[in-house]
């Protein structure tokens, strides 16, 4: 039986997790949990999974739960940890074979790299382990000699297809993207776009800011750095088209013109299923395609001037250094603004280039190098915020 700790279970993908647990029945045990402040959900997880230990947001939410798992009638209590100790503790617990690491934003990191360091394997969904800290967080993946296993769709798309063919065989790596809602609007009306409309994503149900991150394809950008450290890739080798079936999750491109592809129905059990089991698949009753409905597969360029994030990632990655942490960063401030209505949708990129052309070009030789540049990044967001804010605000 394979012994997870999950960072994030409360969020969509850890409750996506839990949810293939449960339906692979006496494969899995959950011995640790990391969330924040939604107890509501994190009670009925611990009810349902009784891992040893647990990890919340602050330390007021510890007591809280403690009181709600009493009234649960559970005894003995899980330990309950609180904010970064209690993330580490939930990363490096002795007992976990492997750590789902599904926190949003780089609260995650250090528990994840921490993790890496003894020996787990990682199925990672959280964006920013690689995005902000690549070239460390790869070095001590080498070391530990365990597989990264990727659960974002697109990128365990491409760990599917690799097993195809081997390194030096490939050509290239395509990332489909959606292309989100706004793929056939005009691109001078994007302006005035409002964040409720950004939030209708058409293919996938998902958190708040990687659904705006898919609107602005700044997710698509974030998943090129990420596919070069997790795949060993030039900038190069990496191809981003918009395929707004989202059917096919990516493709790989060998030297001799052969494309191999995978295909699946946008739900994100699939490749979370595809990591916990690696190497083997399981069958699953959970998921599969309709072919009946799979009538056309569209592919179209992606646009830079639609879609100006992906440029500033790709230029963020050629430069490196601490370019690609500021750029999650800053993305992460950005967004909040715009849902919050305080910077309008094309001041996100803006916001971003700002703060990109002032970040210094340092190498991080430390994970509390990064910490430390992600915290200053994201005071220069806000500054940057406030110069340009909403575009009707006085």
């Amino acid at each position: 039986m394979k012994k997870l700790s999950i960072l994030g279970s409360t969020g969509s993908i850890g409750r996506q997790t839990l949810s293939v647990v449960e339906s692979l029945a006496g494969q899995f045990q959950i011995v640790a949990l990391a969330a924040g402040s939604n107890l509501d959900e994190l009670v009925g997880q611990i009810v349902r999974h009784r891992p040893e230990v647990v990890s919340v947001a602050t330390a007021a939410l510890v007591d809280e739960l403690a009181r709600r798992l009493r009234d649960k009638g559970i005894a003995p209590l899980p330990e309950i940890l609180h904010g970064r100790a209690g993330m580490l503790m939930v990363g490096t617990h002795g007992q976990a074979d492997m750590v789902v690491s599904a926190a949003v934003g780089v609260v995650g990191l250090e528990a994840t790299y921490e993790a890496i360091k003894r020996g787990k394997v990682i199925a990672l969904s959280n964006k920013e382990v690689l995005v902000a800290a690549g070239e460390l967080v790869m070095s001590v993946v080498e070391k530990s000699g365990q597989p990264l296993l990727p659960v974002d769709s697109e990128h365990n798309a491409v760990h599917q297809c690799l097993r195809g063919g081997t390194h030096e065989e490939v050509r290239r790596i395509v990332l489909t993207a959606s292309g989100g809602p706004f793929r056939k609007t005009a691109v001078k009306a994007l302006g005035t776009v409002t964040p409720e409309q950004a939030l209708q994503h058409p293919n996938w149900k998902m958190g708040s800011r990687i659904t705006i991150d898919s609107a602005t394809m700044m997710n698509k950008g974030f998943e090129v750095i990420e596919a070069h450290w997790l795949f060993g890739v030039r900038a190069d080798q990496i191809e981003v088209v918009v395929h707004p079936q989202s059917t096919i999750h990516s493709m790989v491109e060998f030297v001799d013109g052969s494309v191999l592809a995978q295909l699946a129905p946008p739900d994100m059990r699939m490749p979370i299923q595809y990591a916990l089991t690696y190497p083997q698949r399981v069958a699953s009753n959970q998921v599969a395609l309709d072919w009946k409905k799979l009538k056309r597969l569209d592919f179209e360029k992606a646009s830079t001037r639609r879609f100006p994030c992906l440029r500033l990632a790709r230029e963020a990655m050629k430069k490196g250094g601490a370019l690609p942490c500021a750029l999650n960063a800053a993305d992460e401030v950005a967004v909040a603004a715009f849902l919050d209505k305080r910077l309008g949708f094309l001041g996100i990129p803006e916001v971003i280039e700002r703060v990109l052309s002032r970040t210094p070009r340092v190498k991080f030789e430390t994970i509390e190098d990064v910490l430390a540049a992600d915290e200053e990044t994201r005071r220069v967001a806000r500054e940057e915020v406030e110069k340009l804010g909403a575009p009707n605000r006085k």
